[in-house]
């Protein structure tokens, strides 16, 4: 007879049970890591939680200590979306606008061009010469680099129908950066970039309107007298011609005919760009590099190419440099430098600072391109 005794039948199918529970959740924690591990923590659908949650998660998210996802969550969008679309109005202007009344009666013409200067008091009688070239068709902004702004509305009528933006010892590349803004100045066809030494006796500001749509030039600038001394040969007027886009004299610098400075060029001095190019030269100025140096030489990657054919010197319509270093007098005097030299110092500075960045900048994009490329292919095979 056998002794009573637990079945080992009934022992081994407990352990069989207890393996399969371990396995099933061993299986369950590795599938749920393999899950986390494909969808970040933060990637989450806009649809799937109310708006509040996911800025509530986003701001989290942000002051912890973890590094953000690569599909954090857009917060300005986020906000955005708080809005009815009706209601969004993401684009501005400068027109002027009344205190009273209608507000649908506040402008009888709205200008098509904007215009500015960037200026000192002791310019005024060359700005007001300046401004008379321009129609109603124009908004005109004086940027005020030395402070004095009410003298100018005792001294001429116009005056009080242009706007004045007052900020001492800038550029005019520092106030473009901070208040032409593309969405600010979309409502504007072509955007004059002017300084205040210019001589305007032989020019019309609509005749050259005509010139540039009639050539199609994306970025131009108008000819300057031959008679003086020029900084680049390609930006004289020449006679019996409307316009012209590349020069014929051989220059040292000139490794390709249809690049800067024989062509694809104007300077930074009085340029004029359309709607389209000005929003991309205002992505490129830089934030810190306020003489804007170098950008001439850039702004043929703000056109489609070819590039040359876009870009020229309107000669009907010309004007005299009449090189007047203002901005020279704004320095500070250190280390023993005048404070003339201090500044053009740092003008070939930046100059220098913004080549270097152009150089890095594509280096690295056509370094993302080539590891897009290749990781594109390796996933096709």
């Amino acid at each position: 007879m056998g002794i009573l005794s637990r079945s080992p039948t009934y022992s081994r199918r407990s352990e069989d049970n207890g393996m399969k529970l371990l396995a099933t959740a061993l299986f369950s924690v590795t599938f749920g890591i393999l899950l986390g591990l494909s969808f970040p923590s933060l990637w989450i659908t806009k649809a799937s939680l109310p708006q509040n949650l996911l800025r509530s998660i986003a701001i989290s998210n942000r002051h912890s200590d973890i590094a953000a996802p690569v599909h954090a969550i857009d917060i300005s969008k986020v906000c955005a979306e708080r809005l009815p679309a009706g209601i969004i109005a993401s684009e501005s202007d400068l027109y002027l606008r009344r205190l009273w009344g209608n507000p649908e009666e506040d402008l009888k013409k709205k200008p098509r061009y904007l215009v500015t200067f960037t200026v000192g008091y002791k310019q005024r009688h060359n700005i007001d010469a300046c401004v008379k070239k321009f129609s109603d068709n124009f908004t005109i902004v004086l940027f005020h680099y030395d402070g004095r702004t009410s003298e100018w509305d005792d001294e001429f009528e116009w005056s009080n129908n242009v706007i004045h933006i007052s900020v001492q010892k800038q550029t005019k590349w520092w106030y473009a950066k901070r208040f032409l803004y593309p969405d600010i100045v979309a409502r504007y066809d072509y955007i004059f970039m002017w300084d205040e030494d210019l001589g305007v006796d032989h020019f019309d500001a609509e005749e050259y309107i005509n010139m540039v749509k009639k050539h199609g030039l994306e970025i131009s600038q108008p000819g300057l007298d031959p008679e003086k001394v020029c900084t680049w040969q390609i930006t004289k007027k020449r006679e019996h011609v409307e316009v012209h886009k590349e020069t014929d004299e051989k220059l040292e610098g000139c490794s390709n005919p249809h690049r800067p400075p024989c062509a694809a060029f104007v300077e930074i001095m009085a340029p004029v760009f359309s709607r389209d190019a000005w929003r991309c030269v205002w992505h490129m100025i830089q934030n810190d590099l306020v003489h804007g140096w170098g950008l001439d030489f850039a702004l043929r990657r703000c056109v489609e190419e070819p590039a040359y054919e876009k870009i020229g010197i309107v000669d009907t319509q010309w004007i005299v440099h009449q090189l007047i270093p203002s901005l020279g007098s704004q320095g500070k005097e250190e280390g023993g430098k005048s404070p003339g030299q201090g500044v053009r110092d740092r003008c070939y500075m930046e100059w220098a600072m913004f080549e270097r960045r152009v150089d890095e900048a594509e280096k690295e994009y056509f370094k993302s391109l080539q590891v897009q490329t290749s990781s594109n292919s390796t996933t096709l095979h």
